[in-house]
Parts: structure tokens; C-alpha cells; sequence
């Protein structure tokens, strides 16, 4: 096998920012996009003339509020009436309903139709961008990828995540944690250094999610994942909401006016604080300004690093918590801690670092992978492992992660029986045996949670499955319920009745509250339309800004050809003065016309101009 490159890519598909990477010369290449940017805003926009994906759909937002859709990784996977996605409701400008099956559905207007759209199908269109932009570097047709998530998604969140790399066209070779990922970015870039056993601990706090993960790296290149923490909802989104409420009031008693009803001013808002968040990184104070905010009010006002501190100063605890907690689940003292690495954008934040330098007693912080390419990086590297594609430097890698929520049935008293703990290492295995609990019951109906709850109820539920059983006297019918955890973290339950054989089961992929195979087929279809439409879009843009530059072009040369002594003719110059005004005339046209007029009005002016033109060069 060519050993030289790799088509698997690894994928860092974030809530604000994603990166692609893939294996080329006994290394990993992260991939530019068509920007010459090596990360890519999460962001698509619909517009009455097509679609757009990264930066130009992050650029416009302030013109297109409702119609520019992000965080889809903070709705992915989740049910409408989750009360952390009914906060997030009255953040976003866009709008979001209940579908069916209680599945969140974003309304957009496009093409002047109301569209709905699926947190899967708008990460599906952010996966396509970012496997174009592989195709394009590679020169091939890439199909095979590793997608990476937090370490706390649940397993609807990974499936749903499965289902929209399967729409993007992608084979999932496996879903890795975003955590467990750095770390073999970190691992491989470390291993010639690495002679004994080494305890690291990986802070992850990006744009919209927060993990922390210890795992253990021994010199032969195996790496143990020992504990996970963390929370899918936390990260560099929140800081900025914080400032926004804060502006928001500061407006309300300065100015009495409310922009929060105002979604573009709230959008607009929202984009300076998350620039002056960004400054606040490396200078102490900043000032934002907004020209003509809302109702004639230019806004500007001063915010210090000790502000935004204070804004979120729960938020940061936050952190530091989890990070005990992960300890504490991995039995391990934060002396015996070798290395702290910091991955994800927000943990540029001086606070931060501070904070877990103090916890660390002073120990300085490891930035010696990149903060924002690092999750992208380890994919890449497993995605060549899988493929088989690496040289020596990975054949050896070993992985070993873990369940970050425990998982269970619900029993007859409510509670939740757990079948697999939490930080148990995957893939796993685990069988626990229940009986009847009443006289001539003819089946047991298990309900699948997962958490940490004690009550059932209060934990997510992912599905159920009922097993036969004979009629008996209470406690003598048994089943034998096996839980069986592959490597992306997604759950096959099964319960076989003990004397008779009888045998149900689930792979926990497709229960009521998530995605039918029909709506994934669907939504296939429509990524087959959309990619065909944005085509039209482009190649209708590039003949209409042909159209333009020869335009352009020929008013140039009348005037500089009409200061020469070879100046046109009366004649010459009324018929190419006429053609312009005519091609002209399409040019205004809103909305675009399509690629055929544009073509045609080019061929035509071509055709009365360049023999003109000719003449007198």
C-alpha cells in the first residue's frame, strides 16, 4: 500500500469553527479552505441568489440575521424540549420549531421559500465544504473520514453526528472524543521524548463545548483515557452571551432602548463582543462601537479585562470543577499530573490559564500543540491508522477511551440500574441478569437511560426494547440484558429470556425522537439538489463578473484609445456605446439572471466590440 498519502481525512467539526487535516508524507496536512484559512466558520447562509458556507456566510450575517444559521452542533442530537436548547432558542436570531418526533427544526427563507432544516442536515452542508476543500488539495475523491466530538456528547449526539457525515457523502470510519483526539495529536508529536509513563491532562474549551479528559501515554505509544468531565455547553459562545446581556442592559439604562428585540441589532452586538473577547486576550481594556445601532443610537463603551472576568466568573469555576471532578473519577492527584495541555480557542483567555495554573500549584501550561488545529490533527492521524496508511511513527498507536455517562435500564421501582459505569474503557461489554416482578408477566419492557441520575427519568433516554418471557410465579422468568459499546461510543442493547432463548434487541440508533432512515434519505436527496444549485450559483457569478470586467475592460480602452491620434469613429463609438448600455441593463437586474442571459449578453458585446477595439490597437 502507497504509504506517501492518505484520502481519510480527520474532521474537528466545531461549534463555532471546524478543520480538516489528512495524512501525506508520513504526516498530517491541515487543509486550507478556498479563503487560505485553515479554520472554517461552522456557519450557513441562505440567500435568495443561493447558499453560503464559511467565511462568506459568517461576513454576512449582519445583513441576512434570520436567514444565517450557527451552533447547529449545540441542536444536533437533541429533543425540542431540552431546556438547555429553550435557552439557546431565545439567543439565536434564526428560528427554530418543534418537527416531528419532538426533532428541532430550523425555519430559513430560501430562495424566497420557507425552508426547515434539521441540526443534521445544516452540519451536513459544513462537512461537504470542508470534504470539498480535502478534494480539491488532494486532487481525488474523498470518501472516508473520522469525525471527531466532545467527549460529553450522549449517544444520540454521536449517531445524529454519524448521520450528517452519511449525508455529507462520507463513509464514518469512527467518532472519536475531541479530547482523546488532542491527545494523540499531543502523544505523537511527544513521542521521542516520552520514557516512562506519563499522565496528561487535556483542557478543551472551545467555541461552544468544554471537555477535559486524563489519559495516560506510555512510551510505546499506547494512550489510556482515565476519566472524562466536562459539559456540551459551555465555551466561547457563552462568554460573549454574557457580554451581550450586558450591553443590552447598559443600553436599556443609558439610551432606553432594547436591542434584544432587534435581531440585527442583537447580531451585531453579538459580533463586536465576541471581537472584543478576542482582543481582551492580549490587551486589558478595549472599546466597542457600533455606528447607528438601533434607532439612530451609535453605540460605544468601554469594557476591561476585569469586566469580561467578572461577566463570567461562574463560568470559568465551571471549569476548574470539572477538572477536579475528572480527577477525582480518575483517582488521581493533580501532583501526579505530568502535563496540562490546552486545546481550543477560548483557552487563549488569560483568566483561564490563570486559573489552572493556581490549581496546579504554579506547574506552567503545555502549549505545544496548536490550540486550533490539534482535534483536526489526531483525527487525521487515527483516520490514516484505520486506512492503514501511516508509516511507523503511528502503526503502533493504541487507543483505549472511555464512556464519559454511565449507562443502564430503568427497574420496577424507577430507578436506574446501571449496566455500564461511567469511564469504563470502550469498547465494552457488559451483561447484567433481571428477573419478573410480578405473577405470569409475559414480557419485560426495558427502557435504555444515560447519566447519573439515580432516578431513571432523570437521565436521557435513548430507547427501550421488550424481551418475551414465560408465564411464571414472580422472579422465576430471567433475562440477561447485554449492553455492547463499539468504539464510537454508540450502544447495541440486547436481552435474551434464559430458560426458552428468546431473544430482542435495539442498537440504540434510530429511536423515536431521532432521524427516520426516510428522512436521511431525504435529506441526501437534497444535499444532491443543493450541490447542484450552488454549482448554477457559481457558475452564473463567474459569467455575470465576466460580463462586468468586459465591461469594465472596454470603457478603459475607449477612454485611453480616444487620447491617441487612433481615436474611434462617430459611428464605432455610438454602436459599442449602445452595446455596453444594453449589456448594462442585465447587470441591474435583481434578481440574477440566469447563466444563459449572461452568457449571451457577453457573446454579444464581444461579438461588437472586439472588432472595433481591433482596429485600432
Amino acid at each position: 500500500m502507497n504509504r506517501k498519502s492518505c484520502t481519510a481525512i480527520g474532521i474537528d467539526l466545531g461549534t463555532t469553527y471546524s478543520c480538516v487535516g489528512v495524512w501525506q508524507n508520513d504526516q498530517v496536512e491541515i487543509i486550507s479552505n478556498d479563503q487560505g484559512n485553515r479554520t472554517m466558520p461552522s456557519c450557513v447562509a441562505f440567500t435568495n441568489g443561493g447558499r453560503l458556507i464559511g467565511e462568506g456566510a459568517k461576513n454576512q450575517i449582519a445583513m441576512n440575521t434570520t436567514n444565517t444559521i450557527y451552533d447547529a452542533k449545540r441542536l444536533i442530537g437533541r429533543r425540542f424540549n431540552d431546556t438547555k436548547l429553550q435557552e439557546d432558542m431565545k439567543l439565536w436570531p434564526f428560528d427554530v420549531i418543534k418537527g416531528s418526533n419532538n426533532i428541532p427544526m430550523i425555519v430559513v427563507t430560501y430562495n424566497g421559500e420557507k425552508k426547515e432544516f434539521s441540526a443534521e442536515e445544516i452540519s451536513s452542508m459544513v462537512l461537504i465544504k470542508l470534504k470539498e476543500a480535502a478534494e480539491k488539495f488532494l486532487g481525488k475523491t474523498v470518501r472516508d473520514a473520522v469525525i471527531t466530538v466532545p467527549a460529553y456528547f450522549d449517544d444520540s449526539q454521536r449517531q445524529a453526528t454519524k448521520d450528517a457525515g452519511h449525508v455529507a457523502g462520507l463513509n464514518v470510519l469512527q467518532i472519536i472524543n475531541e479530547p482523546t483526539s488532542a491527545a494523540i495529536a499531543y502523544g505523537l508529536d511527544m513521542k521521542n521524548d516520552i520514557v516512562r509513563d506519563i499522565n496528561v491532562l487535556i483542557f478543551d474549551l472551545g467555541g461552544g463545548t468544554f471537555d477535559v479528559s486524563l489519559v495516560t501515554i506510555d512510551k510505546k505509544g499506547t494512550i489510556t483515557v482515565k476519566a472524562v468531565a466536562g459539559d456540551t455547553h459551555l465555551g466561547g459562545q457563552d462568554f460573549d452571551n454574557a457580554m451581550v446581556d450586558y450591553f443590552v442592559e447598559e443600553l436599556k439604562r443609558k439610551h432606553s432602548i432594547d436591542v434584544s428585540v432587534n435581531k440585527k441589532a442583537l447580531s451585531r452586538l453579538r459580533g463586536a463582543c465576541e471581537r472584543a473577547k478576542r482582543v481582551l486576550s492580549s490587551i486589558i481594556d478595549t472599546t466597542i462601537d457600533i455606528e447607528s445601532l438601533q434607532d439612530g443610537v451609535d453605540f460605544s463603551m468601554r469594557i476591561s479585562r476585569a469586566k469580561f472576568e467578572k461577566l463570567n466568573e461562574d463560568f470559568f469555576s465551571k471549569c476548574i470543577e470539572m477538572v477536579e471532578k475528572c480527577l477525582s473519577d480518575a483517582e488521581m492527584n493533580k501532583r501526579n499530573i505530568d502535563e496540562v495541555v490546552l486545546v481550543g480557542g477560548s483557552t487563549r483567555i488569560p483568566k483561564v490559564q490563570q486559573l489552572l495554573k493556581d490549581l496546579f500549584q504554579g506547574k506552567e501550561l503545555s502549549k505545544k500543540i496548536h490550540a486550533d488545529e490539534a482535534v483536526a490533527y489526531g483525527a487525521t492521524v487515527l483516520a490514516a491508522k484505520l486506512t492503514g496508511c501511516t508509516g511507523k511513527k503511528v502503526d503502533n498507536l493504541v487507543l483505549i477511551d472511555v464512556v464519559p455517562l454511565s449507562l443502564g435500564v430503568a427497574i420496577h421501582d424507577g430507578s436506574l440500574s446501571v449496566i455500564v459505569k461511567r469511564n469504563s474503557s470502550i469498547p465494552a461489554k457488559k451483561e447484567i441478569n433481571y428477573c419478573t416482578v410480578y405473577d405470569n408477566q409475559d414480557s419485560i419492557t426495558f427502557n435504555v437511560y444515560q447519566g447519573e441520575r439515580s432516578r431513571a427519568i432523570d437521565n436521557n433516554w435513548l430507547g427501550k426494547f421488550e424481551v418475551a418471557v414465560p408465564c411464571a410465579p414472580k422472579g422465576k422468568s430471567k433475562v440477561r440484558v447485554v449492553f455492547d459499546i463499539d468504539a464510537n461510543g454508540i450502544l447495541n442493547c440486547s436481552g435474551v429470556e434464559l430458560t426458552t432463548g428468546l431473544k430482542r434487541g435495539i442498537i440504540i440508533t434510530n429511536y423515536k425522537e431521532r432521524l427516520s432512515t426516510r428522512n436521511i434519505e431525504k435529506m441526501l436527496d437534497d444535499a444532491h439538489k443543493y450541490k447542484l444549485q450552488d454549482e448554477e450559483y457559481k457558475k452564473t457569478t463567474s459569467v455575470r463578473s465576466a460580463l462586468e470586467d468586459y465591461i469594465y475592460d472596454v470603457k478603459s480602452k475607449i477612454k485611453k484609445i480616444g487620447k491617441t491620434t487612433k481615436t474611434f469613429n462617430k459611428k464605432d463609438l455610438e454602436i459599442m456605446e449602445t452595446a455596453i448600455e444594453k449589456a448594462s441593463e442585465i447587470l441591474k437586474e435583481s434578481p440574477l439572471a440566469d447563466f444563459d442571459e449572461y452568457q449571451k449578453a457577453l457573446n454579444q458585446l464581444e461579438k461588437v466590440c472586439l472588432p472595433i477595439i481591433a482596429q485600432h490597437v
